[in-house]
């Protein structure tokens, strides 16, 4: 747990020409630092605002302001890239942003200071989901559909994933590493926080109607925000993700599959018009099957990130298991045989005949199992290249430390 009375905290105020509410928004953050300080136990608090290529007076009016420090990136870089360079400039082991349009208090940096400071949390975020909240409602809709999102996907939930006041530790800003440079750069953070399961709490905030004209474009920035949030689970779990596709295509193949089963159990034989459901369960079969190697592939690239805790999913022990050698020889050699069984008598009615009157639904099946006999060697071979790649780099790190050692 880091220690209050040792702790700096870095709040940084990202700006794009925000003239009309920077000065308001400064003067309220000077208004509360000692008082921060104190309450929290903090040894320092330093501001940083961050000037994100902006064009009309903001620079200007910020250094106006002491002790502020300004920075000016001469190019709109992105809202998160002027978070991040803030951070780089600062030296707090606490570090939080605010936006610049004086829609949040700073006065509740000290609460959210504190459940890290005492509580031991690694990321507060400053819900501003309340009912006095001055959000515009369709953003307050965009983010309950975040939310919602984010709780199916992770199994944890938040209530506003894009909240533009939040603190963490400097420890965990380097393990959510890369995050985007633009808007979409908050709910990115929290979708990662969530999905590697990082000690998260939220606290309610108040928000007022913001200063200026705002720089979100709903439609555009939505967009943006559900690739962020879908983007952080694909990179550190992306098994989640992809389990749910294998899922729901395991699901519609057995569905399409049920009843000409049924029927052939019955009557021994299969009606013509059925060869649209046999297709369709070739081509769901295939993806799902396609989808569970996706898994066992991007489980073990995802591993390797700085971000992954060692835990396999369901999924993911399931993906493990089909393409381990020996289970993969097992099943595949089955699946071969059985695939020859079915087409044998075509074989040799063609090689003798030279004609096929071989009925469709063998034709299809053992397709499809031949297919996914491929797909496994060929994710079989993939893994194996992995595997290599990271024995390699493992002994590589390894003779590293021993030359270190020796000088």
């Amino acid at each position: 747990m880091i220690s209050s009375t040792k702790s700096t905290l870095t709040v940084v105020i990202p700006a794009l020409n925000e003239e009309k509410a920077i000065s308001a928004t400064l003067t309220r953050c000077l208004a509360v630092s000692e008082a921060l300080r104190i309450n929290a136990g903090l040894q320092a608090v330093e501001w940083i605002v961050v000037s994100d290529g902006s064009t009309d007076r903001t620079v200007e009016i910020a250094r106006s302001f002491q002790p502020v420090t300004v920075i000016v990136l001469p190019t709109n870089q992105g809202y998160g890239a002027a978070i991040e360079r803030g951070f780089e400039a600062g030296n707090g082991d606490l570090l939080a942003f605010l936006d610049a349009d004086g829609t949040c208090d700073p006065s509740f940096f000290e609460g959210m200071c504190s459940q890290i400071l005492d509580d031991g949390a690694e990321v507060v975020l400053g819900s501003r989901m309340g009912a006095t909240s001055k959000m515009p409602r369709i953003r307050r809709v965009g983010n309950w559909l975040y939310a919602i999102l984010l709780g199916f996907l992770t199994g944890r939930s938040v209530t506003d994933a894009a909240s533009g006041m939040r603190v963490l530790t400097r420890e965990a800003w380097h393990q959510l590493q890369p995050l985007p440079s633009g808007l979409h750069f908050t709910p990115a953070m929290s979708a990662k926080a969530l999905v590697t399961q990082m000690r998260i709490v939220e606290l309610p905030i108040p928000y007022a109607t913001r200063i200026g004209e705002s720089k979100l474009n709903v439609v555009r920035d939505g967009f943006r925000f559900l690739s962020a949030i879908l983007g952080g689970l694909l990179s550190v779990r992306p098994d989640r993700f992809l389990g749910l596709i294998f899922l729901g295509c395991a699901i519609m193949t057995a569905g399409l599959a049920a009843f000409p089963l049924e029927h052939y159990l019955r009557n021994k034989s299969l009606e013509d018009w059925m060869i649209h459901r046999f297709i369709a369960c070739l081509v769901l079969g295939y993806a799902g099957f396609s989808t569970l190697a996706g898994i066992g592939i991007s489980h073990r690239l995802a591993s390797l990130g700085p971000l992954r805790k060692p835990t396999d999913s369901f999924y993911a022990s399931i993906a493990a298991k089909c393409f381990a050698p020996i289970p993969l020889a097992v099943w595949g050699t089955a699946c071969m045989m059985l695939s020859v069984a079915l087409i044998w008598e075509g074989l040799l009615e063609y090689v003798t005949r030279r004609t096929v009157n071989l009925h469709w639904s063998r034709l299809i099946v053992a397709a499809f199992l031949m297919s996914t006999v491929f797909q496994g060697v060929i994710t079989a071979i993939l893994l194996g290249v992995i595997n290599l790649w990271v024995d390699a780099q493992r002994t590589l790190r390894t003779a590293k430390k021993l030359t270190e050692h020796e000088h």
